[in-house]
């Protein structure tokens, strides 16, 4: 017997459907209650509205657990690769040997890009911000690939689109960090792995090769699967709603790119490490901040402590402090911004103020450690953040065209003015 919800309205009763989701979650179905009823629901930020029923991530932030289309977050930072998620988030399964084989040399096939992308990039000055170099390159492929632009294409024309981005991303995000060097610019090398060659184009120089630390492609490699996908926030909502106008799949992550960048969302390991140079700048008594965090009549926040979502300890936390260390260890980096951010560490998980409140460092604190252990540039963590993010991205796009999901059109309560006559502009 199907389960329902009862809402009253005025003395009207109505049954609503409940659905209910594979791991127990709940929900009201509320489709048909306008027509129904009249009335709709209002849910500022969407914060307790579900869009869609999804197979691809599940998250539940109170027990702190995230699997990737059932499997275990932990498992895969420990035993998979980048390319072996990103197959699993797109395609629904873990790939076999040969699968991931012929998936890996697909992606290395496509990796360079027309030349005509180098005129696009030099029209930006070096001033340019590198998400927007980055989005705009990535729009700019529905000119290159202009049968993207049709909705009817077959399963194996929208297959090779997916392709193409995944292999060039890395290489707009690396050149996107090149020009605002104003370094030259190097091509991809399709000897190297996926997270190698990244290195290779964001740091080598032309005339040599650049090797890349394993502990550096390793840490990396569980960074980006790390960031591969978190269910529907603001950016992956908003790839799902573009895309549900049958824009093409480079429109549709063009727009994620854009919604990450917004410092709301994207920009949280930036804020950390802008927090720690403030830190750094008064002096560096971490003691003296985590006071200032505790007075609640202070406005100072501690970035990187907490998660929106999660009411634990951020499971990506656990795995990325690991290799955060083992980087800092084998690069044998001496910074004391970084000093600051392991002292502020060590004490908010000892102080009973931060464990009582379970504001446990989360992945943006650790991550933003990495990426200035690296050498990468603050501005550019955001893009690091959507080369990660971006299978997830394209996995929700090919779910919600496949479901043939209705176009996104929420509702609203008008507040504004009622019904008021013209009045000439001689009379005003």
């Amino acid at each position: 017997m199907s389960k329902t919800a009862n809402i009253s309205i005025n003395g009207q009763s109505y049954d609503l459907p409940l659905v209910e989701g594979s791991e127990q979650e709940q929900a009201i179905d509320i489709s048909k209650f306008r027509g129904q009823s009249g009335v709709i629901t209002i849910d500022p930020g969407f914060k307790n509205t579900g869009s869609t029923q999804s197979a691809i991530t599940f998250l539940d932030g109170e027990k702190g657990i995230l699997r990737y289309r059932g499997y275990p977050i932990e498992q895969l930072a420990e035993k998979s690769s980048f390319l072996e998620v990103s197959y699993l988030l797109i395609y629904g399964e873990l790939p076999s040997s040969s699968e991931l084989e012929s998936f890996a040399s697909e992606i290395t096939t496509h990796t360079m890009v027309n030349e005509d992308i180098r005129k696009i990039l030099d029209g930006f000055p070096s001033s340019a911000h590198p998400m927007g170099v980055l989005s705009s390159l990535v729009t700019a492929q529905t000119a290159f690939y202009p049968a993207s632009l049709d909705p009817n294409r077959s399963p194996d024309e929208i297959n090779i689109g997916i392709i193409r981005l995944l292999a060039k991303m890395p290489t707009f995000a690396a050149w996107a960090f090149k020009k605002q060097k104003g370094h030259p610019l190097i091509y991809p090398n399709n000897q190297l792995d996926y997270c190698s060659n990244f290195l290779n184009m964001m740091f080598g120089l032309p005339a040599t090769q650049y090797e890349a630390d394993p502990a550096v492609t390793s840490a990396l490699d569980q960074l980006l699967i790390l960031h591969a996908d978190h269910e529907q926030n603001c950016s992956t909502s908003t790839v799902r709603i573009v895309g549900s106008s049958q824009a093409s799949l480079y429109a549709s992550i063009s727009a994620g790119i854009n919604a990450l960048w917004g410092p709301l969302h994207g920009g949280a390991n930036q804020a950390v490490i802008e927090m720690l140079e403030n830190i750094k700048a008064d002096g560096g008594d971490t003691k003296k901040w985590m006071a200032k965090a505790k007075d609640k009549d202070d406005p100072f926040r501690l970035m990187g402590f907490g998660h929106r979502v999660y009411k634990n300890f951020d499971p990506r936390a656990r795995i990325i402090k690991k290799a955060a260390d083992d980087v800092l260890e084998k690069l044998g980096v001496v910074d004391p911004i970084l000093d600051i951010a392991k002292g502020l560490e060590e004490e908010a998980l000892s102080d009973q103020y931060f464990v009582d409140r379970k504001l446990y460092p989360n992945v943006d604190f650790y991550s933003g450690i990495i990426y200035r252990a690296l050498g990468i540039p603050t501005d550019m963590f955001t893009v690091m953040f959507a080369l990660g993010r971006l299978p997830g991205w394209i996995a929700q796009w090919k779910e919600m065209r496949e479901n043939g999901e209705p176009i996104g059109r929420p509702r609203q309560v008008y507040v504004g003015e009622t019904d008021r006559n013209y009045i000439d502009i001689s009379s005003r």
